[in-house]
């Protein structure tokens, strides 16, 4: 392998999630900011959420008159 064109490999990189869990990992980065992690994800946690843009799970609804 060439040498000095790989990045920095860090053990310790930080992951910090929108719910404001933290675990460390390894990464090229040292700290990562995520979205959805595995305490938050619909898929581990069993619940359904929808992740809503500008309204269109209520636009959708509204036009076919959806009941809950």
């Amino acid at each position: 392998m060439k040498a000095k064109i790989h990045p920095q490999y860090y053990d310790d990189a930080q992951v910090v999630c929108s719910c404001g869990n933290t675990f460390t990992t390894g990464s090229t980065k040292k700290v990562l900011k995520v979205e959805l992690c595995h305490k938050c994800h619909p898929f581990f946690t069993g619940e359904q959420r929808i992740v809503d843009t500008a309204g269109r799970v209520e636009r959708f609804k509204r036009r076919y008159k959806i009941k809950e």
